[in-house]
Order: structure tokens, then sequence, then C-alpha cells
């Protein structure tokens, strides 16, 4: 939403000295993701990916907040009904996905203040929903999964950023766990690569080969791991860099290198 001055307020600055490391580094990072997660398994439905699609109409987003309050309500009731604790994850990560707007010079979809806060929302409930289920639901993983990818694209420091992304392979191992393939495990070693647990996403790209049904699709998840493993020691240097620079000048910084993954720009709007 605008802000009072009628200009949109930038969460990440990429003016300063670091810029050109942000554009072309990540520029690259953006594209191998999107190629990888598109090549092995396939263009998935909105729904799936983002609960309720690309609109960003505010109707749709009141919608699902009036239904998230109703389930909040509920559950103060029955705080530990696992449904509903599903249902209220599935909610709120809708309400901040119809809560994007779409920057008109880069037709890049934008998460608003609003909208993240939503999807926060989003992971507290799913955490909660974790410790309610012996059995989580695999599909409320995947979502959730792209959940935390998205907070980590405009999370405002390194190390927000790495939680998040753990956060985002710790939903897909549950996919993993109980929807095994070539896709999952592929999307998983991904997260893994890029929280840059590098042996353990070594491992989950030889177990996707097992499971691919071609020759070309095995060769295929080989070399886009090798890419993939370059681009996050890549990332994991420059976060070393940033945390490097920010100590010397006595602050954090702001910036964030995923921005642009996923189709979600670096900035949040308000």
């Amino acid at each position: 939403m605008a802000s009072n001055d009628g200009e949109h307020r930038m969460l990440f600055d990429i003016r300063g000295r670091r810029k050109n490391v942000v554009k072309v580094v990540y520029a690259i990072l953006a594209l191998l993701m999107g190629l990888s997660l598109f090549l092995v398994i396939g263009p998935a439905p909105l729904s799936d990916l983002f609960g309720a699609g690309a609109s960003s109409s505010s109707n749709a987003a009141e919608q699902f907040e009036d239904q998230a309050a109703r389930l909040e309500s509920e559950l103060r009731k029955d705080p530990e009904n696992e449904q509903k604790l599903l249902s209220l994850t599935r909610a709120r990560t809708n309400a901040g996905n119809q809560l994007s707007v779409v920057n008109p010079e880069t037709g890049e979809a934008q998460l608003t203040v609003e909208g993240r806060a939503q999807l926060e929302k989003a992971g507290i409930a799913w955490a909660k929903y974790l410790k309610a289920t012996d059995e989580p639901s695999p599909s409320g993983a995947q979502l959730t999964a792209g959940t935390f990818f998205r907070l980590a694209q405009t999370s405002r420091s390194p190390a927000e950023i790495e939680a998040n992304l753990k956060a985002a392979a710790a939903a897909q191992q549950i996919v993993v766990d109980q929807r095994p393939s070539a896709g999952t495990l592929n999307t998983l070693a991904l997260y893994r690569y890029f929280s840059f647990e590098y042996d353990t996403a070594e491992k989950l790209t030889k177990e996707a080969a097992k499971l691919a049904t071609t020759k070309f699709e095995r060769e295929n998840l080989d070399n886009e791991a090798e890419e993939i493993k370059v681009r996050a020691q890549e990332l994991q240097r420059q976060f070393a860099a940033i945390e490097k620079e920010s100590k010397a000048q006595g602050k954090e910084s702001l910036e964030n290198p995923l921005g642009g993954l996923g189709g979600t720009s670096s900035s949040l709007t308000e």
C-alpha cells in the first residue's frame, strides 16, 4: 500500500558500494534457481506454490484475513486443533501472497510490508501445527517451504536469510519423507545448497538421480547440482564479506542478495 508521502518505501537499498555485486551475482542465482525448479519438477500450479495465485486483489486478501481471524478465534478454545492450525497456515499464506504488487517498471512481483507480515504469521501457525500433529501434511509443507523462501528473499540480514532458508529446507524435508521423487528431492537439495549444507545436498542429488526416469534427466540433475554448488559457495562468500563489512561499519547490512529469486523483488513496498 502507498505510504503517506505517495512514494513506495524500499526495504533494501542497493545503491551503495555493493550494488554491482548484488545485481550481478544474484541475478545469476535467480536465473539458475528458476530454471532448476522448472526443469526438474515442472511448472507447479500457482495455487500449490503460493496458495491463491498471483492476484494482488485487496478484496481477496481481506477474505483470507477474515478467515484467519475466525480460525484464530476458534483456536483460542481449541489451541491444538491440527486441522484448524493447518487451515490458518494456508489462510495467512494466501493473504500474504495476495498482497503482492507488480512493479510497473520491472514487471516483478513485490511483496508489501503487510503481505510479509501475513507470511510471518503463516510461519508461526505452521510451527504450532507441527507441534500439534504427528503426520504433517505434505501439501501444507510444500506450500510452507515456498513461504519461507519468500521470507528469505525479503529478509533484512544474512542471519535472517539463512534462518528462513533452513526453515524452507525443513518444510521440504517433510515433503520428501512422504513423497520422495526426483523433483521433491532435487528441490530439497537446492534449499540445502543455499543453506550451505553441501554434503547433505550432494547426497540428495544422488538420491534424486536414482529416481530419475531417463539418462538425460540424471545428467541434468548432476550438471545443475554442480552449478548450484558453485553459486551457493559464492553466496556464502558474499555473506561473509557483508558480515565483515558490517562489523567494520558497526551496523548490520540491510541488503538482501536473494532478491529476485523465484520472481520476488528484493524490496518491500508500503
